[in-house]
């Protein structure tokens, strides 16, 4: 499977890590939908990126349009995930992917948090949300949405990939494998996304103490 032959759906994609993802995968000749609430925001968004990119690689829709993609990519706020579903789940297709970019973070007077979900995390919350033939993935959760933004930005990072289903795990990596200067870790079992979540608040805390928006990870060794 290349790159090129994978259609992906951002749900909540106008926002800053939507943006920088649908960027990212377009660059790398994947068929992008930029999905939202209202249709005429994902336009604009649309329009946007695609001056940046030089071409009209780049379409739009609501959010139910995107949700019919090959790859469903879910990037709102953790607090709207579930409302986004629960209007998404009819299109998304029989043995479809989703993908969970969600962390449950919490500020309080300027401290920030994990606000843990009774699941253990954001990902096994969602995923008693989906029918049973959806395939959930836990990816893209500890990587800086102004990174992802940036294009003048190299990643140079690993991203951590967690979701009970070996295949639909090992094929949301071969998907990311095409995003430039990102290295997909296979880390297991949905169970997983409770560590990878509250590194992203580790990363939150670095970023805010040496003053920078572009913490993130790599694992040395592998």
């Amino acid at each position: 499977m290349s790159t090129g032959e994978i259609s992906i759906g951002l749900l909540g994609g106008t926002g800053e890590e939507g943006r920088g993802l649908a960027l990212r995968w377009a660059r790398a000749g994947a068929r992008v939908v930029i999905g939202s609430r209202a249709a005429d925001r994902a336009r604009e968004t649309a329009e946007q990126l695609n001056k940046i990119l030089g071409n009209d690689v780049i379409s739009y829709g609501d959010n139910t349009r995107a949700a019919q993609s090959d790859f469903v990519l879910l990037s709102v706020p953790f607090q709207h995930a579930a409302a986004t579903l629960e209007t998404v789940l009819p299109q998304i297709r029989p043995g479809g992917t989703l993908i969970d970019a969600t962390v449950p973070v919490s500020f309080d007077k300027g401290r920030v948090s994990y606000a843990e979900p009774p699941e253990g995390s954001a990902s096994e919350h969602l995923r008693a949300l989906l029918r049973a033939d959806v395939r959930l993935v836990g990816a893209f959760k500890t990587i800086p949405a102004h990174s992802m933004e940036t294009l003048d930005d190299e990643l140079d990072c690993d991203d951590f990939v967690v979701g009970d289903n070996a295949e639909a795990r090992a094929r949301v990596i071969e998907a990311m494998r095409g995003i430039s200067g990102l290295r997909p870790v296979d880390a297991g079992g949905l169970e997983g996304a409770r560590v990878i979540e509250r590194m992203t608040v580790l990363a939150i805390g670095i970023n805010r103490r040496y003053k920078i928006k572009t913490a993130r990870f790599r694992v040395v060794g592998l």
